[in-house]
């Protein structure tokens, strides 16, 4: 808190800001410095009181004290109470921006945009996440918290991997961009850091802004929709001990199916072609992952080479049918009927019955041509089916019934909607479609028969045909769903209309497959995570956009490092132990803490069990104890 701005009261268009330190000094470099300020007394007082409780919390953590969550969470409360005084009085002057009359058009949406931009820095937002931190800490020592954040352990490993991305991310920020400075006038030592650490939070904050406005939130949910899909592809091969890099072949064999049937197919089939074209997406992609893992089945070869060779395949074909409207062969041209009229390659526009709808379109309930009204049904759907699922828990078919419940809250409640401001979205179907994919690998993976012999084949696949499991079986069924997942992604580019048309395009971004690598890995290989992963990916690529807008020497390149730089700590644990990540089980670490005997007096397996009260009499025995067991 001391260390770096408190809040930026303004901020002008090239990121130049107003900016505030703790002690109430005020460095003013935005290029408008007739702008008046906000009032912030308020909010100093707040921020002083903040760091008081910090420096408590830290006494108590250090003294191991039972009541040091109090004090941290209390910190986290007074810090989001100072960003709420200090929105308040930015807003305070947006609305005196507003009714000022003496103000022409464009100074007035000028200072109204520079008062929008203020907010916190990272003099307010450590302590947040500070006060969170020490509260999870002192909750941890209750047993029931502890069980519970034992079960969210999984989380340890992106949570370091992301947050040793961002410090790195940082220290590239301060060494590549110089400190916003449109006044000319020279900075002390002091003012250029806080400038130069102004730009860091400034970075970070535009690329998760996103997040906090519908527009961008749309424009980050179609970026993630194709990253969902070739995520699962990829995590569901991992599961079952395949390395599936053929994704982007997939998509493509994908897309050129929901094409085929989109253009191509009887215009008498009315509603039923859109999903007949879905199916042939999904059908594609099937047949272009079934191929490899027919090969690793019957021969050994290595899926890695064959998926890499047949995404050249897949390229080829693509390019052969929408690159050019005729074909020589032995001295002959042959027509092509694939591509549209015209120099650029794409296919003809699929009929308007193969088309999947805008979701504003869809979710929107107002009157047409009135702006859009969003219906709150799906939210009250959620939000019923999270509140009965867990009250159904031991109820028989209690999924069942808490989704039909779901059903029924969301239809009542499906005409009640919110006014929104947005101009439009080219978010379709195909995200409805990607979570419907995302509970098929859920399910079938964890709540099948079929899905507990593909987990058992990728853990140890000897093992598993000992058990009785058909290990080529499970190979080409893996590959197959894998690819599967992958195909159903150009739907998105095809049938959702992303590339703004309707088409197969020649400039479809099938390189999302190789990112759904980095979604997989990220994401822990679970479904859930998947989501998270491609939400956070499409969150940073939307945001990346304005970094570059309002930067010169930081560019939506930053994204990419940050993308990779995650792949990199996840691939090395997060560096943790793996006493964190993967700890003994309780019952023997209380064992050995009972004796305190080490490696020298170590309990034996039986001991160890006996003390730690362990069910089963067998585990953790050697044979001669069972004897003697049994003799007693």
């Amino acid at each position: 808190m001391l260390l770096f701005p408190l809040a930026a009261l303004g901020r002008g268009f090239s990121a130049d800001a107003v900016l505030l330190h703790l002690s109430g000094s005020v460095l003013n470099l935005a290029s408008n410095q007739q702008a008046p300020l906000p009032a912030t007394a308020t909010p100093l007082a707040l921020g002083w009181a903040t760091l008081a409780l910090l420096a408590v919390t830290l006494f108590g953590a250090a003294r191991r004290t039972g009541w040091f969550w109090v004090s941290g969470l209390l910190t986290f409360l007074m810090a989001v109470t100072a960003v709420v005084m200090l929105d308040g009085a930015l807003a305070h002057q947006i609305e005196r921006v507003a009714t000022d009359s003496t103000l022409r058009a464009g100074a007035r949406r000028q200072l109204r945009n520079f008062y929008d931009g203020g907010g916190m820095n990272l003099g307010l937002f450590l302590p947040m996440l500070a006060g969170l931190i020490a509260t999870g800490a002192g909750l941890s020592a209750r047993s029931w918290w502890l069980d519970r954040f034992n079960r969210m352990r999984g989380l340890l490993v992106p949570i370091s991997a992301i947050t040793l991305a961002v410090v790195v991310g940082a220290v590239v920020v301060l060494a590549v961009q110089p400190a916003v400075n449109p006044t000319g006038k020279a900075l002390t030592l002091w003012g250029g850091w806080l400038a130069k650490s102004d730009v860091v939070y400034f970075v970070y904050s535009t690329l998760f802004a996103p997040i906090t406005r519908l527009s961008p939130l749309l424009s980050s949910l179609k970026l993630a929709t194709p990253l969902i899909f070739t995520g699962l592809s990829v995590a569901f091969a991992f599961r079952t001990g395949l390395f599936n890099i053929g994704a982007p072949g997939q998509l493509t064999a994908g897309a050129i199916g929901a094409m085929l049937v989109g253009v191509y197919g009887p215009a008498s089939l009315g509603w039923a072609l859109l999903p007949l074209s879905v199916i042939a997406a999904g059908a594609g992609g099937a047949l272009w992952g079934a191929i490899p893992g027919i090969l690793k089945a019957r021969f050994g070869s290595s899926e890695v080479i064959n998926t890499i060779m047949l995404n050249y395949v897949a390229s080829a074909i693509f390019i052969f049918m929408i690159g050019s409207d005729s074909f020589p062969f032995l001295g002959r041209d042959y027509p092509l009927p694939f591509k549209a009229p015209g120099f650029e390659a794409k296919s003809e526009e699929l009929q308007q019955a193969a088309q999947l709808p805008s979701l504003l379109d869809v979710f929107n309930v107002g009157a047409p041509g009135g702006g859009y009204v969003l219906s709150i049904g799906i939210v009250v759907a959620l939000i019923a089916f999270f509140v009965a699922r867990p009250l159904l828990k031991t109820v028989r078919n209690g999924a069942v019934i808490a989704l039909v419940i779901a059903v029924v809250f969301g239809a009542l409640t499906w005409r009640i909607g919110v006014p929104a401001d947005v101009a439009g979205s080219r978010l379709n179907g195909s995200f409805l479609i990607a979570l419907a994919c995302v509970a098929l690998f859920g399910t079938l993976m964890w709540r099948t028969a079929t899905g507990y012999a593909l987990r058992a084949v990728g853990l140890s696949p000897k093992a598993a045909e000992y058990g009785g499991i058909s290990v080529a079986r499970g190979t080409i069924l893996a590959m197959t769903l894998a690819g599967m997942f992958a195909g159903l992604a150009g739907t998105h580019y095809v049938n959702g209309g992303a590339l703004d048309e309707y088409r197969l395009k020649s400039n479809m971004p099938v390189s999302v497959g190789f990112d759904g690598i980095a979604v997989a890995l990220m994401g822990q290989n679970t479904p859930t995570g998947v989501v998270l992963a491609s939400l956070l990916f499409g969150t940073v690529d939307t945001g990346g956009v304005d970094v570059d807008q309002q930067l010169e020497a930081v560019n939506k390149d930053i994204v990419t490092v940050l993308k990779a730089l995650i792949v990199l700590f996840i691939a090395a644990g997060g560096f943790l132990s793996r006493r964190v990540v993967d700890p003994p089980p309780p019952q023997l670490v209380a064992a050995t803490d009972r004796t305190g005997k080490d490696d020298g007096g170590k309990l034996s397996p039986g001991e160890a069990a006996r003390q730690a009260g362990t069910p089963n009499p067998n585990v953790g025995y050697s044979s001669e104890e069972n004897t003697r067991e049994g003799g007693k």
